[in-house]
């Protein structure tokens, strides 16, 4: 079973700048076909916001995030990254890895990272 611990979440202010992490441990992501990055804000659902292939280039956004954001992986390091620019205070949310299928059902989550966005 795959442990994914996600980092570099903060606080930043509105126009700014983070990458979030995702690095997985137990098993690499090579065994999963997709790995996502989700969001939930406070008093909210938890949303989807980006996703990579794990083999291939194929990469997929939520219409909030796209040309903001940028999802990216590193096999080497088993780890996938959530490049964020131009933050709002929207984007302010509990940010989450997880790893799943060709179908897009995530069975495997990490812990979250905080980001909050002060305008």
């Amino acid at each position: 079973q795959v442990q994914l611990v996600e980092s570099g979440g903060g606080l930043v202010q509105a126009g700014g700048s983070l990458r979030l992490s995702c690095a997985a441990s137990g098993r690499t992501f090579s065994r999963y076909d997709m790995v996502g990055w989700f969001r939930q804000a406070p008093g909210k659902e938890r949303e989807f916001a980006a996703a990579i292939r794990w083999s291939g280039d194929s990469t997929r956004y939520a219409d909030s995030v796209k040309g903001r954001f940028t999802i990216s992986r590193d096999n080497a390091r088993n780890t996938v990254y959530l490049q964020m620019n131009s933050l709002k205070p929207e984007d302010t949310a509990v940010y989450y890895c997880a790893a799943g299928n060709a179908v897009g059902v995530y069975s495997y989550w990490g812990q979250g990272t905080q980001v909050t966005v002060s305008s």
